[in-house]
């Protein structure tokens, strides 16, 4: 009787001891694929990591050599956005030209500026065409825009001519299309900028008028928009002095047009007969 409790109690610890084995072996594995799976996590991280490192580096190497093709790109459809202003601002002021050549006094042909100066108080051009092409001295150079310069010197090729931007240029204008008439001459500061003089007090005007050429000058046809009419004051309680803004942007002009009178040389020769003493 003893000795069958005995093996009972051997059975029944072995039992429990191989349950316990079970359970911790179970318990163990299952442990194992936590372990795993957090391992495994943890690898795709720093894999995932190491990649994204490995590409920012390579994209960064490579950001040099994208922005030279973007910056030639660039460079290119700059170029060909000037070639076709340039082109059609040459066949619309050719066209001007064409539709206005020999018609009332003046006669008209298209021309082309090679060189400017504009940071002087004393500013010239250089036309592209010469006697050879008929350029004649004192010729008016203007465009859709406004007055450009005045012929000064020619040679076979080439033109010397004063800039609007002199200190020593001044047109004849009319504020608006019946106003006064007074000289107009650059600011001397903006290429934008320009100081209509003269005006008398009489008469009213506000911002935002043109300014036109006068036609009282034998150089320039007249009704040339010039400006619009900005700030004023008075000088020495009698006339008017008015900023005006210039329509033509002195920048850059490249094709302009060419105005000589057909009858300079008679008034000129008329105006000295009836100065002469």
């Amino acid at each position: 009787m003893a000795v069958g409790k005995k093996i009972a109690g051997i059975l029944f610890n072995a039992a429990i001891f191989i349950g316990l084995e079970v359970a911790a072996l179970s318990l163990l594995g299952h442990n194992g694929q936590v372990q795993n799976f957090f391992l495994a996590k943890a690898l795709h991280g720093f894999m995932a990591k190491t990649w994204g490192a490995s590409e920012s580096v390579r994209y960064y190497f490579s950001l040099k050599g994208v922005n030279e093709a973007l910056s030639q790109e660039n460079f290119q459809l700059s170029q060909r956005l000037k070639a076709y202003e340039s082109e059609e601002e040459k066949k619309r002021m050719e066209a001007l030209a064409g539709s206005f050549t020999d018609i009332g006094e003046f006669h008209y042909m298209p021309a082309s500026i090679v060189k400017i100066s504009r940071n002087k108080q004393h500013n010239y051009l250089i036309i592209g065409q010469g006697t050879e092409d008929g350029v004649q001295p004192h010729s008016g150079i203007i465009s859709a825009h406004g007055v450009i310069g005045i012929v000064d010197a020619v040679s076979k090729h080439y033109a010397y001519a004063i800039s609007f931007m002199n200190n020593d240029f001044s047109v004849s204008t009319r504020l608006g299309r019946e106003g006064p008439v007074g000289p107009m001459v650059w600011d001397g500061k903006s290429s934008s900028g320009a100081i209509l003089r003269q005006i008398p007090l009489q008469y009213r005007f506000e911002p935002g008028d043109t300014v036109y050429t006068s036609g009282f000058s034998s150089i320039f046809p007249a009704d040339i928009p010039l400006g619009t009419v900005g700030e004023s004051r008075i000088v020495n309680g009698a006339t008017y002095e008015i900023a005006v803004s210039l329509l033509q942007d002195f920048g850059a002009p490249r094709y302009v047009t060419l105005a000589s009178n057909k009858g300079k040389e008679e008034i000129d020769e008329l105006e000295e007969r009836e100065v002469a003493p």
